[in-house]
Order: C-alpha cells, then sequence, then structure tokens
C-alpha cells in the first residue's frame, strides 16, 4: 500500500506540476493577448486619429476657403453697387451737363470731328432740343430725333458709315476703362 501511495502521490505531483505549467502557460497566453491586444487598440487609436485630424483638416480648408470665397462674392457684390451707383452718377451728371452751356460747345466739337471723320457733307441725328444747335451750324438734321441724354449720331449722306457720339455710347465704349480706374480707387 505504500507503494500504491507513492505512486499517486507521484501522479499527483506531476498532475499539479502539469496543472501548474498549464497554468503558466495559460497566464503567458493571457498576457501576450492583453499585450497584443493593448498594441492593436492604440494603433487603432493612432490611426483613427490621424484619420480625424486629416480629416478635420480637410473639412478646415474647405470652410476656410468657402468663407474666402463667399468674402470674395460680397466684395464683389458690393464693387458691382458702388460701380453701378457711380454709373448712375455719372448719368446724372451728363442730364445736368446738357443743360449747361458749355454743352453747346461740346456738341459744335462733335460735329466738327463727324465732319473730319465721315466728310463735310454728313446728316446729324440729334435730341430734339439740340436741333437748333445743329442747324446754326447749317448741318442737315435727319428725319427723326434721338432719345438720347445727349451728343449726336453722325452718318454720311450715302448712309453707309455712321459714328455715334452720343453719350450713351461713349460712356458704354470706355466703360471698361471706368471700371478699371474705379476699381482702382476702391481697392486703395
Amino acid at each position: 500500500m505504500a507503494r500504491l501511495d507513492i505512486f499517486i502521490q507521484e501522479i499527483e505531483n506531476r498532475k499539479e506540476q502539469e496543472i501548474h505549467l498549464l497554468e503558466s502557460t495559460l497566464a503567458e497566453k493571457k498576457a501576450e493577448i492583453k499585450h497584443s491586444k493593448e498594441i492593436t487598440v492604440k494603433e487603432l487609436q493612432e490611426q483613427f486619429a490621424e484619420d480625424a485630424k486629416a480629416k478635420s483638416q480637410r473639412e478646415f480648408a474647405r470652410i476656410v476657403e468657402a468663407s474666402k470665397l463667399n468674402a470674395k462674392k460680397i466684395l464683389f457684390e458690393a464693387i458691382n453697387a458702388n460701380m453701378d451707383s457711380t454709373f448712375e452718377v455719372i448719368r446724372q451728371e451728363m442730364i445736368n451737363y446738357v443743360q449747361n452751356p458749355e454743352y453747346k460747345n461740346l456738341l459744335k466739337k462733335m460735329v466738327n470731328y463727324a465732319k473730319n471723320t465721315l466728310g463735310p457733307d454728313i446728316i446729324i441725328h440729334c435730341r430734339e432740343k439740340d436741333n437748333s444747335i445743329v442747324k446754326g451750324m447749317n448741318i442737315p438734321i435727319g428725319e427723326s430725333s434721338i432719345n438720347t441724354l445727349g451728343g449726336i449720331l453722325a452718318e454720311n449722306k450715302e448712309g453707309t458709315m455712321e459714328l455715334d457720339l452720343t453719350f450713351e455710347e461713349l460712356l458704354r465704349s470706355r466703360e471698361d476703362n471706368i471700371k478699371g480706374f474705379l476699381l482702382e480707387r476702391m481697392t486703395k
């Protein structure tokens, strides 16, 4: 019986050693898995943090660019409104200018310029109010008057060439230069 007790004792010792070995292996595996999990979680957190940072930077850049574009749009609209207002002031000044005695001299200069450009035999179209000035220069006047702020529309006798010196046309043909000049003044 003593041998049997020793044998049973040996089996139990081996069993305890194997259990102990299995427990220590299990503990090592758990530690490895825990360590691996922590590394993986840390890597994922870093990756997601970088992704979030990149996305937020892109969104920030998009918002900033959209804001800049909106600011430029507002500035452009303000400049256009200012330009429209300025052109309205210019038109009003033209209306006031035709009431001025200097306008008569300008009209004579326009007629002379038209004669130099189109030839001496021209027909002038003008406002009804300006007919007397043009008739006083012994220049034929067209059958119908024109609706304009001021200035003349001249044509040669054959009607093949025309010279538009109305205030509206002069303003329209120089609009880009005027806008450039005004824009330069507004942005200083």
